[in-house]
């Protein structure tokens, strides 16, 4: 709940302690940039067009079935390359024709690349589908991130009333509604996303967040407390909860961030609604991130 729907999201609404975390450590960089820190930067990118080439030349040798080149866009979004999955998602849909699987995935590259307009579009498209959950998820994430987070609840219940199971949807939505003024309903969501993913970082800090809206602060502190979160993070999710009893603010229209300000993506500090990575699929064995 990966729109990118200001502060904690600890998904997808539109992130969490790992949120905060790359929050200083980006902040920190910015402070100190110099001519050394140029090259890991020039390093990154050449890492990055080498994941891109190395995609796009396994895409171009493995392709035999629709299935295997959803895989390898799949994989493409995992890597967070996700214009490059564009321009596959058109070869592929060229090649076989639209299906909800690629309509999910280009509606998922599009939020990330910014084309929130063109991802509504495509989210849409999976309502009348088997996919349904993964587009009112998306729908949500992007009311999310242009701060109509009573929207935002409403496409995540329509989400979680088709996917009741998936943890990080359920973090999305107790964090939007504590972000709608509905604190009392983000209980639930918040409780059964912490019991069905107990180690996930944004599930905990949203819970604590949560516990301290509503004054429970020795639970708040004990939850901390067995999580382990450093001092930086605790004082975040606190005055994310003293900011949960200001006016809200109203919907922000505009979705380019300004720089320094929180956007809902997969480096969002808390108060920003954010999305559990996407709403793809994870990797088999791997720890998903999160929110977008």
């Amino acid at each position: 709940m990966t729109a990118r729907l200001a502060p904690p999201a600890f998904r997808r609404l539109p992130g969490g302690v790992a949120s905060v975390l790359a929050l200083a450590c980006a902040l920190a960089a910015t402070g100190c940039a110099g001519p050394k820190d140029a090259y890991p930067a020039v390093a990154e990118a050449q890492q990055r067009q080498a994941a891109e080439e190395g995609a796009s030349a396994r895409a171009g040798s493995q392709i035999d079935t629709q299935a295997t080149y959803l895989k390898l866009v799949e994989q493409m979004q995992q890597e967070g390359l996700w214009f490059a999955s564009l321009a596959h998602i058109d070869a592929l849909e060229q090649r076989w024709g639209a299906s909800p699987e690629s309509t999910r995935a280009r509606a998922e590259a599009l939020r990330h690349a910014g084309q929130a307009a063109q991802s509504e579009t495509a989210y849409r498209r999976l309502l009348g589908t088997p996919l349904a959950a993964a587009g009112y998820r998306g729908l949500g994430l992007l009311a999310g991130a242009r701060g109509d987070y009573a929207e935002a609840v409403r496409m995540l219940r329509q989400a979680r009333d088709r996917n009741p199971t998936d943890a990080l949807l359920l973090n999305d939505l107790g964090y939007a509604s504590l972000r709608a003024g509905q604190v009392a309903e983000a209980r639930l969501p918040l409780m059964q996303a912490l019991q069905l993913r107990p180690d996930n970082p944004q599930a905990q800090a949203n819970l604590a967040m949560y516990l301290e809206a509503t004054q429970q602060h020795a639970q708040a502190a004990a939850l901390m407390d067995a999580n382990k979160m450093p001092p930086a993070t605790r004082a975040a999710i606190r005055d994310a909860a003293r900011q949960l009893a200001r006016p809200a603010a109203p919907p922000v229209v505009a979705a380019t961030p300004v720089a320094g300000a929180p956007v809902l993506d997969d480096s969002a500090i808390p108060l920003l609604l954010k999305p559990s990575q996407t709403t793809l699929r994870p990797r088999a064995g791997s720890n998903p991130r999160g929110a977008p």
